[in-house]
């Protein structure tokens, strides 16, 4: 298991609140997001600030953390592919386990216990946290308007651009008859002729 880096800003220091339950801290800072803090179409650059709001507080069980976190998500368009930026503003509330509490819930059979962030070396890791805030709750489908009218799906042009844009698609289950169609059009012609 690697050691948690306290000098890292997404790392936060529980000796502040120490131990006794009601006591808190508050602090707020500017980090730099991780690698890959979004999904395929739309994404916070890696190393592009959020702004991080935080209050721990101590509880029996560990640390209450509650805060928020706001930066600013680039990707494209779904429709038209155009560069888009979204603002985040994730907010966040996790129960951060000392050690001791933990390996005793295991005990006891929590099921829960597993899945519980934990509190290592006085230390608290944020990233996962806040991964957690922001990405789920960023768009989908993220679109530049609404209304964006986005690209032909047969040869990629703007629709902005063409609001009548249109092809004549035939289905190619009909293909043949239209085959059939042009060769008697043909036929009938030779005839006058």
């Amino acid at each position: 298991m690697n050691r948690l880096d306290p000098r890292s800003p997404m790392v936060l220091d529980t000796k502040e609140v120490g131990r006794r339950p009601g006591s808190m801290a508050e602090l707020s800072r500017e980090v730099e997001a991780p690698a890959e803090f979004g999904t395929e179409v739309l994404r916070v650059a890696e190393g592009e600030p959020l702004d991080i709001d935080v209050r721990l507080e101590s509880v029996v069980e560990g640390v209450l953390v509650t805060g928020s976190v706001q930066g600013t998500a680039t990707g494209a368009c779904v429709r038209c592919l155009d560069p888009i930026s979204h603002e985040v503003d994730g907010r966040f509330q996790e129960l951060f386990a000392y050690a001791d509490r933990n390996a005793h819930h295991q005990e006891v059979g929590d099921e829960d216990a597993a899945e519980e962030y934990l509190i290592e070396d006085g230390l608290i890791d944020l990233e996962p946290v806040l991964r957690d805030a922001v990405v789920p709750a960023l768009p989908f489908q993220p679109v530049c308007r609404p209304d964006c009218p986005g690209l032909c799906s047969e040869c990629g042009m703007r629709l902005e651009e063409d609001p009548d844009h249109a092809h004549d698609v035939i289905d190619p289950r009909w293909a043949a008859l239209t085959d059939l169609a042009s060769e008697s059009s043909t036929t009938q012609t030779e005839k006058r002729t």
